[in-house]
């Protein structure tokens, strides 16, 4: 799933020297706090996977992308992270689509895995520690359930079901504000005589006629939704764990239920930071099926590419809706091939056969900033928004210096050095920039043609009139190409070594 990515030592506060801690906002205290983790130097996390009976739709990748960029950050500054992301492959969902495309849940749920996988390496995340599947874990169910029943906190009531009896366990709620009284005054809660409650939830589910099932105490059945995570994250990570992660829509019921359950088997407290990433909008409109807005991840990346979907989840704040809207996605594009070009005009500097220079005293203490507003915006609740605007004033520094007429000066070389090392570095911790700048440019560009109605030969052919118009000294029909492609949005960039072109990123 994605090659490793070689991360470097921790960053270190350029104002006092001292590594600063790292804030957390809490969903559960609805506060941030200073993460202290629960064994000295290493970080637990557990994140909600995928349900695989489909395509991703784009807004499942927004907890892909951001929780990679969490272990990231932690492990850039010297933790070790173990870093648990799950697969639910059994499922409500997946044996309908099984029964609707006429094959098995089992070979359903390891296609859509395999696709998962696909689109995750595509987008060049690192593996995640490793990805546990509900079906290799049916003992540890089967075991927590018992142990749920013995305690008096889960009920059989003999139909092969198994429930969590939410009345045993005084605090459920604590996560998402809700009470007992107003669920069952208030919410859509399907209707259940066996139930004791009407909030009770299923731990196991009877066996029904063409469904998978295993062998238990209760009868052939199979595990409800929320006993999975429990049992998984238990496995992996132990009774309490520092991080859990997951979409805004599972605070209630999925980490609701999964806090009561996890709490009532072990008498500890199961998680000390949750965290939640919010949503996206297509055009400020939620993706349903019924406005049928809703974009799989695969087409994303297919019509774009992972680049860009990586960039715009990064450039709000996690806990913010984000607007897939087609201006917000051409922004996007447009904002990387500013980036990428600048990369590209870095290594061309770096190229240059010049003797060594300092780096500008300015230009250092613009590093230094950056660097230091980067670590201050990542251990501020991992802002990404506000990390990456420390990109973009590095960016505009590096081309004030660097993209000036007439022969390059060693000076140039020293600061697009610094430059370049800076942004794949930090980049590194995002998963964004490490692609090839020259070649990615022209990915980028080609999108940018497209937007305008444009295509690469095209300009391509006027830009060749252009360069025989100077080879016959007809300067004023170079002129006049010139102009025709500057009012089509393309630049022309002229050197001793030819012409080159790129879109205008202004």
């Amino acid at each position: 799933m994605g090659s490793v990515l070689q991360l470097k030592p921790a960053l270190t506060d350029q104002m006092d020297g001292e590594v600063m801690s790292i804030k957390i906002y809490n969903s559960m205290t609805k506060k941030k706090h200073e993460f202290k983790p629960i064994k000295e130097g290493h970080v637990s996390m557990y994140v909600c996977g995928p349900t695989v009976y489909d395509f991703l739709h784009v807004g499942n990748f927004r907890g892909a992308i951001f929780f990679n960029v969490v272990r990231n950050w932690f492990e850039k500054n010297n933790y070790e992270v173990k870093y648990i992301y799950n697969y639910t492959d059994v499922d409500d969902k997946i044996i309908n689509r099984a029964n609707e495309v006429g094959t098995t849940p089992k070979e359903l749920a390891e296609k859509y895995i395999a696709e998962f996988e696909k689109d995750y390496a595509t987008l060049r995340l690192r593996p995640h520690t490793k990805n546990p599947r509900v079906t290799e874990h049916m003992a540890d169910i089967i075991n927590m359930v018992s142990s749920l029943i013995e305690k008096g906190k889960a009920y059989a009531p003999g139909n092969g079901d198994v429930y969590f009896d939410v009345q045993e366990f005084p605090d459920y709620g604590q996560l998402s504000n809700k009470n007992i009284d107003e669920l069952e005054s208030g919410v859509r809660i399907e209707a259940n005589e066996l139930k004791k409650h009407p909030s009770d939830f299923a731990l196991w589910k009877s066996a029904k006629e063409g469904e998978p099932s295993w062998t238990s105490p209760w009868g052939e059945g199979r595990p409800g939704w929320h006993i999975e995570c429990s049992v998984m994250a238990k496995e992996m990570l132990g009774e309490t764990i520092d991080i859990h992660g997951g979409g805004l829509d599972l605070v209630f019921p999925h980490h609701e239920n999964e806090i009561a359950q996890s709490e009532a088997c072990s008498g500890k407290s199961y998680v000390n930071y949750w965290m939640h990433n919010n949503m996206l909008e297509f055009g400020q409109q939620k993706m349903s099926k019924s406005l049928g807005n809703v974009k799989t991840g695969r087409s994303f990346l297919e019509e774009y590419n992972g680049e860009v979907l990586k960039f715009l989840n990064l450039s709000s704040h996690y806990r913010s809706i984000i607007d897939f809207s087609d201006k917000q996605i051409e922004r996007a594009i447009s904002s990387l091939a500013k980036f990428y070009s600048s990369l590209k005009w870095a290594q061309d500097l770096i190229g240059h056969d010049l003797s060594l220079a300092p780096v500008p005293d300015s230009f250092q203490q613009q590093v230094d900033e950056a660097s230091h507003g980067f670590e201050a915006s990542m251990n501020e609740d991992f802002n990404t928004a506000d990390a990456l605007s420390k990109f973009f004033e590095l960016m505009r520094a590096f081309n004030n210096l660097t993209r000036k007429p007439g022969k390059v000066k060693p000076e140039q070389k020293a600061v697009a050095e610094v430059y370049l090392h800076w942004i794949k570095d930090r980049g590194n911790i995002l998963a964004l920039f490490q692609e090839n700048p020259a070649e990615y440019l022209q990915i980028l560009d080609d999108m940018l043609l497209r937007q305008k109605g444009l295509n690469r030969e095209d300009i391509n052919q006027l830009v060749a009139s252009r360069k025989k118009a100077r080879e016959n000294k007809d300067y004023a029909k170079s002129d006049e190409i010139r102009d025709q492609l500057a009012s089509m949005g393309v630049l022309v960039m002229d050197s001793a070594e030819g012409s080159v072109w790129e879109v205008d990123k202004s």
